[in-house]
């Protein structure tokens, strides 16, 4: 069943991740009652947290690297792979990107990313669920922040990535040091420093160094 807009809108506020600010995001507040809202509202006892409901390291770096590196994306065609509510997908847009792919398999994810598009006035996303057990489309560009998060989904996401980059896409990632990525087979392209989402709330932030890695 499709997560209503106005779920989004009601349980979300307007901010501007810290490294940035060109792109609005609608994020959680409070993350728990989000996701006891997700349960009691919406009936989904078995939801994963809401994982879409902030700015991660790796989408963060990756949105700046675009934003940054307008070439890119320019004129092209773009996979936002692990899409979350669509942070990188919009940077990619602003960066003048004719077309992006938002995939995001939590269907509350979903459901925030047309909402963030609105919100900062962009068009030509489009969002779609899992990906990853088909073949990659074709696209000239694949951006995946933050998708090496456990063992099982890096086993997932780097024969999709391989495929892409087989195909001719550009292949990048954005991660905060996690220990799955293979970084002996990367290129670094970009290290930002970027407060943590992963923090408990009430503790002092703390900062992760977070690189943009390109498949070669």
């Amino acid at each position: 069943m499709p997560v209503p807009a106005a779920f989004i809108r009601a349980h979300t506020r307007p901010a501007r991740p810290s490294l940035v600010p060109e792109v609005q995001l609608l994020v959680a507040d409070d993350v728990v009652a989000l996701w006891e809202a997700m349960e009691v509202e919406q009936g989904r006892t078995e939801q994963d947290p809401p994982f879409w409901a902030a700015a991660w390291p790796g989408g963060q770096a990756l949105a700046r690297y675009v934003l940054d590196t307008p070439g890119l994306v320019a004129g092209r065609t773009v996979l936002d792979l692990g899409a979350g509510s669509g942070l990188v997908a919009v940077a990619a847009v602003l960066a003048g990107a004719t077309r992006v792919v938002a995939s995001e398999i939590d269907p509350f994810g979903l459901a925030a990313i047309p909402e963030n598009a609105a919100l900062n006035g962009v068009t030509g996303i489009e969002p779609v669920g899992d990906l990853l057990g088909e073949r990659p489309p074709a696209v000239d560009v694949v951006l995946a922040g933050d998708v090496c998060y456990d063992r099982t989904m890096t086993e997932r996401v780097l024969p999709f990535l391989d495929a892409a980059r087989a195909a001719g896409a550009e292949v990048l990632i954005g991660d905060p040091g996690r220990p799955y990525l293979p970084h002996d087979r990367l290129e670094a392209a970009a290290v930002h420093d970027v407060v943590d989402t992963e923090d408990a709330p009430g503790r002092p932030p703390r900062v992760r160094r977070t690189t943009v890695w390109r498949l070669p």
